[in-house]
């Protein structure tokens, strides 16, 4: 991304060092739903192939996976391909996806990758050879934000009781969420340091998705989960989960925010689609074209409803320098926040 000097980078690294300092984590809560206005949408998406390929860097069934497949459907809807295929490359918070397709695809012209914060935060952890200066960003698509639970059998009933028990004995408190360096990785550190606590002592479990979250946490492996709601909801309705809060700076999913409960914590996540470095702007501009296409049609727009996310669009300069300022931003979140890969 050569939209950011490195002047400017260091100089953004600084005001985020600044704004945790000032403000603590709330300070990046909302970046995530910065959004530029949208123009209007084409009346009809242009024909990029018959057969369409979305590379989802993450197992079956998690936020990225959803994501990519309510685009690909949404797609086809609008006549963007005849059909999708996806392909699923899990692990290491899809930074073995990322370099699959940077491998493998950075080339291919009918070939979509799905990523977002998640991606950017193993990137800032794991330090991979391959990072997303090998992939352009065509959009970003949603935010959303983390919902963090308890058994129901759970001791922990309250923000209190969460912030208490993180401060008595952080170590006794394993948290279990997506992978390591992801948003539910910063987040915990977020969590312990607000209850003031050392995120030192923090112990983090990573899962390849909210489903199994949801087990460590019935089992006993876990003693708090961090997910998407979408990912947990249906064990809260069932009464096998306990919310204890939500990552917003305000109720969400009749749900309280950690910052109206006394715990200032609070971040949003957000997912996007991307192509191949090697892929000329024209076609780019194309790609956008359908995406755009998609994510107003019925299909996607039911998406979005039913899992509870917030539409997020943002393209072109604006989301190049979006995520140049996210990955300085996950980067010093990981150094204050101690936190290991």
């Amino acid at each position: 991304m050569n939209h950011i000097t490195r002047r400017k980078a260091l100089t953004q690294a600084a005001l985020t060092t600044a704004a945790w300092t000032a403000f603590g984590p709330s300070a990046w809560a909302q970046q995530g739903n910065a959004a530029a206005p949208r123009p209007a949408a084409p009346t009809k998406a242009p024909k990029l192939a018959a057969t369409l390929r979305i590379v989802i860097p993450a197992n079956p069934g998690g936020g990225w996976d959803q994501t990519g497949r309510a685009l690909g459907a949404a797609l086809t809807a609008v006549g963007a391909a005849d059909q999708v295929e996806y392909e699923n490359i899990g692990g290491k918070g899809g930074t073995i996806g990322l370099a699959k397709y940077a491998e493998k695809y950075g080339n291919d012209a009918n070939t979509l990758l799905m990523g977002g914060m998640v991606m950017v935060g193993a990137v800032a952890l794991q330090k991979p050879a391959v990072d997303m200066t090998h992939i352009q960003p065509i959009a970003r698509l949603t935010s959303d934000y983390l919902v963090a639970a308890v058994a129901a059998k759970s001791p922990i009933k309250t923000t209190k009781d969460l912030a208490d028990a993180m401060r008595a004995d952080l170590k006794a408190v394993p948290v279990a969420g997506g992978s390591a360096g992801g948003v539910d990785h910063i987040f915990a550190g977020v969590l312990a340091r607000a209850a003031k606590a050392n995120p030192e002592g923090l112990v983090y479990k990573p899962f390849p998705g909210g489903a199994e979250v949801v087990d460590a946490l019935m089992s006993g492996g876990a003693a708090m989960g961090l997910s998407g709601y979408s990912e947990f909801s249906d064990a809260i309705a069932a009464g096998k989960l306990r919310a204890i809060g939500v990552s917003s700076r305000r109720s969400v999913f009749g749900l309280p925010a950690f910052r109206e409960q006394g715990l200032d914590a609070a971040m949003a996540n957000w997912r996007g689609v991307f192509t191949g470095k090697g892929i000329p702007a024209v076609r780019v501009a194309e790609m956008l074209s359908a995406v755009e296409a998609a994510t107003t049609h019925e299909s996607w727009l039911r998406t979005l409803k039913q899992n509870r996310w917030d539409p997020s669009w943002l393209t072109g300069k604006d989301l190049a320098e979006f995520m140049e300022l996210d990955l300085t931003t996950a980067r010093v979140m990981v150094y204050l926040l101690k936190l290991k890969a």
